[in-house]
């Protein structure tokens, strides 16, 4: 966007605007509200809290304090959580069949929420295989390489059970080529016509979800291998709007870049060429290396989670994931 000149210095002082504070507040060009927040929620089958050491102050919830979790959510106004299981090893096989166990850990928990608090708060479910599988990819692997057609049905069936537990939006973080057209139309088939889909999809195979790993457990199970051959490069921009186009053209209501402050540019230019809901997810790697230099006493914790938190509104996502909810809201209040 090209803006006409102002008049030259002395006429003009950029400063006036910025001299107090309530004209600072009146000329804001971006804000940041309660709304704007999804707070991702690792849970286990059990009870009580299991702490995260690669998140600090991060916790697996057991089924009860999750519903809880649920119920300060709603206190704060955070519209939305993201659950995301810790699955029990001995679950875990090749073929990711408890992804689409109808009682599931995340299955039971969404439903305990739902009883709880209804439709005051919206649950976005993930959909891959890798909290599922025991060797830790997104997908079904055959002769050592992770397939795509027959990964595509798994997850149809995955959302299917997730939308049946009363989630409101399913959200697939998978990355494989033509899920969203086939999870809508089996989500449609199956009489699942509102439950939203929010994919992510620009998702880079990224350094940054290391402590995810950990809390879910994926991370012992992938071990060496990577998720290069279906995750985007960190090299790709023009690549992830091919990426966004397609999942819109296949019925997305929204969309979502991953990860979130190295790849703004990403969430700008989605923004700028669709006008779609568009979701950004501060992802582990981000919320730890600020938490950590936080609790070194080298960085102000509220002042750089408010002011990452901006930077994503300021580059035109809708709303973010972010670790930070619990404190952002309070300190938003």
């Amino acid at each position: 966007m090209t803006f006409p000149p102002r008049a030259p210095f002395p006429a003009t002082r950029l400063r006036r605007v910025r001299a107090h504070d309530w004209a600072r507040r009146l000329t804001s060009e971006s804000s940041l509200s309660v709304s704007d927040l999804i707070w991702p929620l690792f849970v286990f089958d059990g009870s009580g809290t299991q702490p995260v050491p690669s998140l600090p102050g991060v916790s697996r919830l057991g089924i009860t304090q999750a519903v809880e979790a649920a119920r300060r959510a709603v206190d704060l106004g955070i519209p939305a959580i993201a659950l995301f299981p810790a699955t029990d090893p001995s679950l875990k096989t090749e073929d990711a069949r408890e992804a689409f166990n109808a009682d599931n850990l995340v299955c039971r928990v969404t439903r305990e929420i739902k009883a709880a608090v209804g439709d005051a708060l919206g649950v976005i479910l993930d959909v891959a295989l890798d909290p599922y599988s025991s060797h830790g990819q997104d997908g079904l692997v055959r002769d050592g390489q992770v397939v795509n057609d027959e990964t595509v049905e798994v997850l149809c069936r995955q959302s299917v059970v997730q939308a049946a537990a009363g989630c409101d939006v399913i959200a697939p973080s998978d990355m494989m080529d033509g899920r969203i057209g086939s999870i809508r139309q089996a989500l449609d088939a199956a009489g699942h016509a509102e439950v939203q889909i929010m994919s992510y999809a620009a998702k880079y195979a990224s350094a940054f979800y290391g402590p995810f790993r950990d809390a879910v457990g994926s991370a012992a199970s992938l071990g060496a291998a990577d998720k290069k051959t279906y995750q985007q490069s960190p090299s790709q921009s023009n690549e992830a709007i091919h990426e966004v186009a397609l999942d819109l053209a296949e019925g997305a209501d929204s969309v979502m870049v991953k990860p979130g402050m190295p790849y703004l540019d990403i969430v700008a230019r989605v923004k700028q060429t669709f006008g779609v809901p568009t979701f950004a997810y501060q992802v582990s790697g981000e919320y730890a290396m600020l938490r950590a230099a936080a609790d070194a006493g080298w960085l102000d914790r509220d002042a750089v989670m408010m002011e990452s938190l901006l930077a994503f509104k300021r580059a035109g996502a809708d709303g973010i994931l972010t670790y930070f909810a619990e404190a952002a809201a309070e300190r938003l209040q």
